[in-house]
């Protein structure tokens, strides 16, 4: 699972890394943590126009859903999408083959329980890449009307690092190597190929993880730079790095 995300970066940053340019330059302002059940944007290159950057709504909308959108999610929650059953699931699989994207990012929260039997409250651990640098989540998403977009998150059994971290249900967010950004955008990629992305496709690079003001116990004000600085988390370490 993957519900939480940051983008910090400035907008003349994003688009020297990517190379395109943002659709709608008003809709985009730095985050430092949002919540997928808030449905916010992500800022994402889609495979129709890889020119550009979209807001896309986080939580993909299926067709049968448009006319009633709040009855849809509170049915659904598609923040989401299994990476190992995408090309099975009715609401997914198309626009897995047809409306892939990559969503822009540059660190991720994943609850971790201190305690080896689960019990208690999880503490919030910021994940994050050398430096905080940029990378990007694959993704799909889907279009309603001409200008709003509605966008799903890719997940994948967790890895050594991530089993660790995400310790409950051991799942990551299928975070693209640098090599395989432009295969996901790729038109013609088959069933096959796709899996085999969501399979080998995660980055190469190793990522680093601390803890965070824990958001599970009590409202804060997360949107602010403070709340991405290392805390003592339920075990008593101090911004332990996994």
């Amino acid at each position: 699972m993957c519900y939480e995300t940051s983008l910090t970066k400035k907008l003349a940053a994003i688009e020297k890394y990517t190379g395109a340019e943002m659709l709608y330059v008003e809709t985009y302002e730095p985050y430092y943590h949002i919540s997928g059940f808030t449905h916010p944007n992500l800022f994402c290159i889609p495979l129709e126009d890889p020119a550009h950057i979209y807001p896309m709504e986080w939580g993909l909308i299926a067709p049968w859903g448009e006319k009633d959108i709040i009855s849809f999610r509170s049915k659904y929650n598609t923040l989401n999408a299994k990476g190992e059953t995408l090309l099975k699931s009715n609401t997914y699989k198309e626009p897995a083959r047809k409306r892939r994207c990559l969503i822009l990012a540059d660190g991720f929260f994943e609850p971790h329980y201190p305690n080896d039997n689960f019990k208690g409250s999880a503490v919030p651990k910021y994940c994050y890449l050398e430096n905080r640098k940029l990378f990007t989540f694959a993704g799909i998403y889907n279009e309603f009307d001409s200008n709003y977009w509605s966008v799903s998150l890719v997940t994948t059994e967790a890895n050594n690092f991530f089993e660790k971290i995400h310790n409950k249900k051991k799942r990551m967010p299928l975070v693209l190597d640098p090599t395989f950004e432009g295969e996901w955008l790729r038109e013609d990629l088959s069933d096959k190929d796709i899996l085999e992305l969501v399979n080998h496709g995660f980055i190469k690079e190793d990522f680093k993880a601390h803890s965070v003001a824990n958001i599970y116990k009590r409202d804060i004000n997360s949107n602010t730079p403070e709340f991405l600085k290392p805390v003592e988390d339920g075990a008593g370490e101090q911004g332990k790095l996994f």
